[in-house]
């Protein structure tokens, strides 16, 4: 081998340069046709559909979530609104019925106990009788009430306060 190189003019040293260079030239080709080949794709990428960049649809997803954002909080307002009132709606309801004038009466007199999520409300109690009917309201606060009650009174706010909150 040393014979060939000899006559060629070449030392070790220079053959492997020469082999490292060509093997160089070799890579930089195969990268450089890499790089052409990205290089369409990301052109064709940018291009996206009907001539929209990516970066107008960045933008406009962007200006969209901005949107959506302000929605959802204006969304979120409302429904806080509508929380805060439906706690305050009567919620919870006991009835109890019964004859409040012993065989005169018919069943027709109820005691109707109606409360919020605070258990705040009032008892409506009516007698009814053959010759006159009397109606009564009595407060309720957190469940209890400072005015003596009946027993169907009683009754009315038990089945009341029994309901899930």
């Amino acid at each position: 081998m040393e014979k060939l190189l000899d006559q060629v003019g070449l030392t070790y040293t220079t053959a492997v340069m020469f082999i490292l260079i060509v093997i160089l030239l070799a890579l930089v080709i195969y990268l450089l046709f890499k790089v052409i080949s990205l290089s369409r794709k990301y052109d064709k990428f940018m291009r996206g559909r009907d001539a929209e960049t990516l970066e107008d649809a960045i933008l406009d997803n962007f200006n969209n979530m901005k949107k959506l954002m302000k929605a959802f909080q204006q969304t979120k307002s409302n429904m806080d609104i509508t929380l805060d009132s439906i706690r305050s709606t009567y919620q919870k309801m006991g009835l109890v019925k019964y004859d409040a004038f012993k065989e005169m009466g018919g069943n027709l007199s109820f005691a109707l106990a109606m409360l919020d999520a605070d258990d705040c409300g009032f008892i409506l109690n009516s007698m009814h009788g053959r010759e006159s009917c009397y109606t009564y309201v009595k407060e309720i606060i957190n469940g209890e009430s400072y005015t003596a009650l009946g027993e169907e009174e009683k009754q009315a706010l038990q089945k009341a306060l029994a309901k899930i909150k």
